[in-house]
């Protein structure tokens, strides 16, 4: 064989040798260049569910921050409630104190005003005792005596007392109290005849009973 042949099929060999080099180098070449390209577009998409992920978990933290400026509104509000609430009690409490007092000095004072209209008819019988000493004439005692009794019956309608005289009447038990009972002639049976002591009312409700004498 020709030695140039040889040579040449030898340089054709060792072309192709490289020329396969040059491809397989380029096959490793594409082949990392696509698994770059791989890596990168999973690292772009784990950064995008990643960032998908991020805006959840903001809006999460932004519904905690308002549950949370709510719950200090709520505590806000609770505390107000509270103070209203024991406001009310000291309130109330200061009124029940009050109230009994005024009810223990209700009870204590609830004669100082018919006491007040007493006084002036104690002063005219006082008065009247000591004229009755030196007294020369009867009928300006009895004068005295008289104006007392009259200011002792207003006194006594001021506070809504009223006296039971039942001289003539039928013979009432729920205000009547008989002493005896007599046979009087021209009285008809079950009538008050004399009236022994006078009865007493108080706005209605009988204080005192009457004595009194029935006829038979």
């Amino acid at each position: 064989m020709d030695a140039g042949i040889v040579l040449s099929k030898k340089r054709l060999e060792m072309s192709g040798q490289e020329n396969k080099t040059a491809q397989d180098e380029t096959h490793d070449v594409v082949e990392q260049e696509t698994e770059t390209s791989e890596e990168l577009l999973n690292e772009a998409s784990d950064a995008v569910e990643i960032e998908g992920e991020l805006e959840p978990a903001e809006e999460a933290l932004s519904d905690i921050e308002s549950l949370q400026n709510q719950l200090n509104k709520e505590k806000e509000l609770s505390q107000a409630n509270k103070d209203l609430a024991l406001r009310a009690q000291a309130e109330m409490d200061n009124l029940r104190k009050r109230t009994a007092r005024d009810v223990e000095n209700a009870h204590k004072y609830a004669l100082e005003k018919f006491v007040n209209e007493l006084l002036p008819i104690m002063d005219s019988l006082e008065l009247g005792i000591s004229a009755a000493e030196s007294a020369e004439n009867i009928d300006d005692l009895r004068e005295g005596m008289d104006l007392t009794v009259k200011m002792f019956n207003t006194a006594m309608d001021k506070f809504n007392v009223k006296a039971l005289e039942p001289q003539g009447e039928k013979f009432n038990p729920e205000q009547h109290e008989a002493v005896s009972m007599q046979e009087i002639e021209g009285a008809e049976s079950g009538t008050v005849v004399t009236v022994m002591q006078k009865g007493y009312e108080l706005n209605g409700r009988l204080v005192r009973p009457a004595m009194v004498v029935v006829a038979k």
